[in-house]
């Protein structure tokens, strides 16, 4: 046991050093970015949205290049579990979200249907480079598309929002906000290093597969930027902000992350991937869209369904823990 310290405190230290690094990487991004010009709305859909997964990436490109695919799906895959079930269950459950935004509404059939995509594509039981390249252009059209929206809703309820974000932020000068950028960039880049190898160390030492530990611990630890961000908008009245925190990182998560890792290095997607992970992903994606559509309530995420939420992560993470398959 005391051979696996230094995994424990390189875990330890990983996840904390991600959760600072990422706070000051969308801060320094956010500040920059409106200093640039770039519109609220656009800011709030990309920067702000996909900045989050920022550690999601890093860690999951860094367990490729190691070969590791199993921990770099687990953690994308993972993540995007995490973000609808715990982060938005707790947020809800903190404060109801209402959902204002028409923006918001309509990125919701997209994550659908990116999810849709990325289904289909491991339905064969691997994903290839051929894959990841076109979960690449997909990501590419919605950037298109954000910037499109963007020009043509200025209003949205989401582009006030973010406003009052950014206002929040002014102290922050041009040289600071570059700063936090590259400063958030650099230590990003060294715990996810540190984070990757503490939990395949430990994984190898419990056998544990490193899937469940991309599922559990390397997920949980990456999305914490996503449930800070989230829980600070909702108790700050920013409702639109926080689910568009959860949609943006999941849009990332399935076409940025995983992506780019398979370009890296192609994945074999084991069996319990389709069968448990997989369907528990894409009934969470529904069950948000039917949430926040207002099929339960007029476009509200009440405390109750965050509470439902927070369950079904609970019960899921339980089952990932007791389970003996990989």
């Amino acid at each position: 046991m005391f051979a696996l310290l230094p995994a424990f405190a390189a875990v330890a230290v990983g996840l904390i050093a991600l959760a600072w690094s990422a706070d000051r990487f969308v801060e320094g991004a956010a500040v920059t970015a409106r200093h640039l010009g770039v519109p609220a709305l656009l800011v709030g859909m990309l920067v702000i949205g996909f900045g989050t997964s920022a550690p999601e990436l890093l860690v999951s490109v860094t367990a490729a290049g190691q070969g590791n695919a199993a921990l770099a799906l687990g953690n994308a895959i993972g993540s995007n579990i995490v973000n609808i079930a715990l982060i938005l269950g707790l947020t809800a459950v903190i404060a109801p979200i209402a959902v204002h935004s028409g923006i918001i509404r309509r990125e919701i059939p997209l994550l659908m249907a990116v999810t849709a995509l990325f289904s289909l594509l491991a339905l064969d039981g691997g994903l290839t480079r051929l894959d990841g390249a076109l979960l690449v252009l997909a990501l590419g059209g919605i950037v298109g598309w954000s910037i499109w929206q963007a020009r043509r809703h200025r209003d949205d309820a989401l582009s006030g929002e973010v406003e009052l974000k950014l206002q929040e932020e002014a102290p922050l000068t041009p040289g600071r906000a570059w700063l936090w950028l590259a400063m958030g960039l650099l230590v990003l880049l060294a715990s996810s290093r540190l984070l990757v190898w503490g939990a395949v160390e430990i994984a190898q030492a419990f056998g544990v597969s490193d899937l469940v530990i991309g599922l559990t611990i390397v997920a949980l630890g990456t999305s914490l930027p996503e449930l800070a961000s989230s829980i600070v908008a909702a108790r700050r009245g920013e409702p639109d902000l926080a689910l568009g925190n959860v949609i943006g990182s999941n849009l990332f998560n399935t076409l940025g992350v995983i992506g780019v890792a398979v370009l890296i290095q192609p994945f074999a997607v084991a069996g319990a991937v389709l069968w448990r992970d997989l369907p528990v992903m894409i009934a969470l994606t529904l069950g948000m869209a039917a949430m926040a559509w207002g099929f339960t309530s007029p476009g509200r995420l009440t405390r109750v369904e965050g509470a439902v939420l927070v369950f079904a992560y609970l019960s899921y993470t339980l089952l990932l823990l007791g389970t003996r398959w990989p």
